[in-house]
C-alpha cells in the first residue's frame, strides 16, 4: 500500500545541512530506503510503501535533529542512519570528531568506524585490526589530535615497524629521518588532513609530535601521551610486546593492523592477531575488528578487499 509522509524543516535555518550538494543526501535517502523524496517549502515529503516510508520517515528525523544540532549531513551519514544493524539503527548521527583546518567535520562513516571510536573513548588500549581502507589509521591520529586540543594529552607518539614489501630501510638513500619518512607517509598524510602544515611542524619542533621507529621504543616509557601503533601486522610478538609495555600513566594506545598484509621476512610471524587473542578479556582493552563492509575508499576497494578474503559473490 503506497503511503505518504511529510516531515516539517521549521527548526533547520540552513537547508543544505540535511539535503547536502545538489541534494545528494535526498538522492541517498531514496537510493538506499526505496522512498521518493520531495522537498516543498518547510516540508520533506515522502512516498512509497508503507514500510519504506516508515523506515524513511526514523532516518530522516535523526539526521535532521543532527543538521539542526549543526552538522553538515553526507550520504555516508545516512547510509549508517539507514543501516540495518541494531546499533546504527539505534544510533543517531555520529558526533563530530574535529573539524579540519579547512573546516570539514570528521565523523566515523560506518557502524564499524563508530565501534572503534567507542572503544578508544573508553579504553586505555585499542586494537583496531581490519583491511585496507577502513580508516583505521586515519580515525587513530583523529582521536589522537583530538586529545591533544582537548590537553586531554600532552603529546602525540606515532610509530610503525620499519618493514615494507620489497624494501629495507639500509637500502633507502639519507639519514635515518629521510630513510623512515616514506614508511611514515601515511600518518603524515593523516595529520596533513587534520591540520596545517605550519602546526604540524610546530608540533614537531616542540616535541609535542613525535615520530619513531619501532625498534627506538625499547627502553621508554611513554606517559600523558597518545601513542599509535600503525602496520602492527609487521611486528612480532617480542616487539608488540615491548612496545604494549611503555604505557605509562595518562597515556592512551591505538595498535592499527591488517593481518592480511603481513610485510614479515620469511621465518617470523606476525604477533598482531596473537597480541589481541591474548589481550582482549583484559579490563581496559578493547579490540575492533573492522572489514570490507566499513570500506570508505573507493567503492571498488570493498570489493577487492573481499574478493581476495573470498567473500565476493560468484557471477552468473
Amino acid at each position: 500500500m503506497t503511503a505518504q509522509r511529510s516531515i516539517d524543516l521549521g527548526e533547520l535555518s540552513e537547508r543544505v545541512r540535511l539535503f547536502g550538494e545538489y541534494d545528494r543526501n535526498l538522492s541517498a535517502i531514496e537510493s538506499s530506503l526505496g522512498v521518493a523524496v520531495h522537498a516543498d517549502g518547510d516540508r520533506l515529503l515522502l512516498a512509497g510503501d508503507d514500510a519504506a516510508v516508515a523506515r524513511a520517515e526514523d532516518v530522516v528525523k535523526r539526521v535532521l535533529q543532527a543538521a539542526v544540532d549543526g552538522a553538515h549531513i553526507t550520504p555516508d551519514d545516512v547510509a549508517l542512519a539507514a543501516s540495518d544493524t541494531k546499533v546504527a539503527r539505534a544510533a543517531t548521527v555520529p558526533t563530530t570528531l574535529l573539524r579540519t583546518h579547512r573546516g570539514r567535520e570528521v565523523r566515523p562513516r560506518t557502524a564499524g568506524q563508530r565501534h572503534l571510536v567507542r572503544a578508544i573513548e573508553s579504553s586505555t588500549l585499542t586494537f583496531g585490526i581490519g583491511p585496507a581502507g577502513t580508516g583505521k589509521t586515519f580515525l587513530a591520529v583523529v582521536m589522537a589530535v583530538r586529545a591533544l586540543k582537548s590537553r586531554s594529552v600532552s603529546r602525540i607518539v606515532l610509530s610503525r615497524p620499519a618493514v615494507e614489501a620489497g624494501e629495507r630501510l639500509g637500502f633507502l638513500p639519507g639519514d635515518l629521518r629521510e630513510k623512515f619518512d616514506p614508511y611514515m607517509r601515511p600518518l603524515f598524510d593523516a595529520l596533513g588532513e587534520l591540520l596545517d602544515d605550519t602546526v604540524v611542524t610546530k608540533y614537531m619542533e616542540r616535541g609535542t609530535l613525535e615520530v619513531a621507529p619501532l625498534a627506538f621504543m625499547r627502553g621508554r616509557t611513554l606517559a600523558d601521551s597518545f601513542v599509535i601503533l600503525d602496520e602492527a601486522q609487521n611486528a612480532t610478538d617480542d616487539q608488540l610486546k615491548m612496545f604494549l609495555t611503555r604505557l605509562g600513566s595518562g597515556s592512551t594506545m591505538v595498535v592499527t593492523g591488517d593481518v592480511t598484509q603481513i610485510d614479515l621476512p620469511s621465518g617470523q610471524r606476525s604477533g598482531l592477531r596473537a597480541a589481541a587473542s591474548r589481550l582482549t578479556d583484559l579490563d581496559d582493552v578493547s579490540v575492533v575488528e573492522l572489514d570490507e563492509t566499513d570500506v570508505v575508499r573507493h567503492p571498488l576497494v570493498a570489493r577487492i578487499v573481499a574478493a581476495y578474503a573470498g567473500t565476493l559473490p560468484g557471477r552468473a
